[in-house]
């Protein structure tokens, strides 16, 4: 849903909230302090009264939407924004466009990758899985001097390591998970595999870090010698290598800097978005999960 269907669709506060009570509720509120479907609709308001707790509630309450003082509007606009921005945006632009300050934008954001990031029951990845490890973090200015050997790449720098694992094919997930850099041993990478891919049904495909030397126990396992080629028949891991290149272009290219406390809720947004790319009705997904029902 694009923002031009946003303003057709929901011009008035109380268009907003009749939507997000259908998708909450679906005609039967429900309190969501005692759980009681005994409730009668407050006049003038479009709020409702427990008869069991004899407590008041409208639908935002437990939502990332409860107790905002911004239009609901608003909050639809930020989240179609953020859905149709392939590579992101930023909390200054999202603060333009939705004419508020900065700081309200970066909570908006933030309460949206919340939503995003909310676990669910997952499958296991399966078929043709690649994996791979990369790192985000600030770029290091230019060597000083031609002897200068400083890295600002990899294990030698101080940038954080994310481990990601993509499905191949058209309807492919990822999952993509922040670590540390003493979490990348073989008995790690082996623990984050098992966790993510099915063993029985999978054929994992890395580079030759020696961290994935391991798996090859449990599972099939064929590596690619990125020293000598990146292809080598259909052993490569340029699927996962995409996903990288759209992660750390919204880094570098949207957000220029992301805090470590703060990197996991940025890997799931775009894990998300790459997720329901073939998902028609990706805003309704989104809002279900905002409302706790998905």
């Amino acid at each position: 849903m694009d923002i031009i269907e946003i303003f057709k669709r929901f011009p008035q506060q109380e268009d907003c909230i009749s939507y997000l009570e259908k998708v909450r509720w679906n005609g039967s509120p429900k309190c969501p302090y005692c759980g009681s479907t005994r409730s009668t609709p407050l006049a003038n308001e479009q709020r409702h009264h427990c008869n069991n707790c004899n407590t008041s509630y409208s639908v935002t309450v437990n939502t990332i939407f409860h107790q905002t003082h911004l239009p609901l509007q608003k909050w639809l606009l930020a989240v179609s924004l953020i859905l149709n921005a392939k590579k992101g945006i930023s909390s200054r632009q999202l603060a333009r466009d939705l004419d508020v300050h900065r700081n309200t934008a970066w909570r908006i954001s933030m309460k949206i990758r919340e939503a995003m990031s909310q676990k669910d029951h997952r499958e296991l990845l399966t078929g043709i899985v690649e994996m791979d490890e990369t790192y985000i973090g600030p770029r290091k200015p230019r060597r000083e001097f031609p002897g200068d050997n400083r890295h600002d790449r990899g294990h030698c720098s101080n940038k954080t390591p994310v481990v990601g694992m993509v499905e191949r094919g058209d309807y492919g997930e990822v999952r993509a998970t922040v670590t540390k850099k003493d979490q990348l041993k073989a008995h790690d990478l082996s623990a984050l595999v098992r966790k993510n891919v099915d063993p029985s049904q999978s054929l994992l495909m890395t580079d030759q870090y020696a961290g994935y030397g391991a798996i090859s126990s449990f599972m099939p396992h064929r590596t690619v010698n990125h020293q000598v080629w990146y292809v080598d028949g259909d052993a490569s891991t340029n699927t996962v290598e995409s996903f990288w290149a759209l992660l750390k272009r919204g880094i570098v290219g949207q957000f220029h800097k992301v805090s470590s406390r703060h990197l996991g809720k940025y890997v799931a947004e775009f894990c998300y978005r790459w997720n329901n790319r073939r998902n028609a009705d990706i805003f309704g997904l989104t809002i279900a999960k905002a409302l706790g029902v998905a």
